[in-house]
């Protein structure tokens, strides 16, 4: 069993609440936007770290992390990605591949809007953690947390942040 925790949009914005919340999952996932590496340094301080680069990330951070990661957790087949959409209006750039080889799991950021859907035509569930960080439009601050087990997701949480 795996205790994961999902973020996103950082924007170089980490504080001890994000920490915490760190601090109690097995793995970490940033869904990009990372911002500055201080972020990301903060956090594989904590636990193992998995990150995809988003729009706002620079070079450094670029050479640091992938545009995807592509990975088995637990059984589960699992792609992060930064701009990726959602079931019935993915991105351009991944349409064509989620359809051909979808996984269980698909985890983008970018909107600031969390959401967690069942994609019943790809059977696959894709989330969305919002935005941990104070940049942006969004109202609240989130995060997601869950497990993954036995090629299950389950336990699934959904963390509100103090706001901006």
């Amino acid at each position: 069993m795996k205790k994961i925790l999902l973020l996103s949009d950082t924007h170089t914005y980490i504080d001890e609440r994000i920490l915490h919340y760190a601090a109690q999952a097995d793995e970490i996932w940033h869904a990009g936007d990372i911002g500055n590496l201080s972020v990301t340094d903060a956090l594989q301080k904590l636990k193992p770290l998995k990150a995809v680069y988003g729009n706002i990330d620079g070079a450094e951070i670029r050479r640091e992390f992938p545009l995807h990661q592509r990975f088995i957790c637990e059984g589960v087949d699992v792609w992060i990605t930064h701009i990726g959409g959602y079931p019935g209006k993915y991105s351009p750039a991944i349409r064509e591949e989620i359809r051909k080889n979808p996984p269980k799991l698909f985890i983008c950021g970018h909107s600031h809007i969390l959401k967690v859907i069942n994609d019943k035509q790809l059977n696959l569930l894709h989330m969305n953690p919002g935005a941990a960080g104070k940049q942006g439009f969004h109202k609240k601050r989130t995060m997601l947390r869950f497990k993954i087990e036995a090629a299950e997701i389950k336990d699934l949480e959904v963390i509100e942040l103090k706001s901006k």
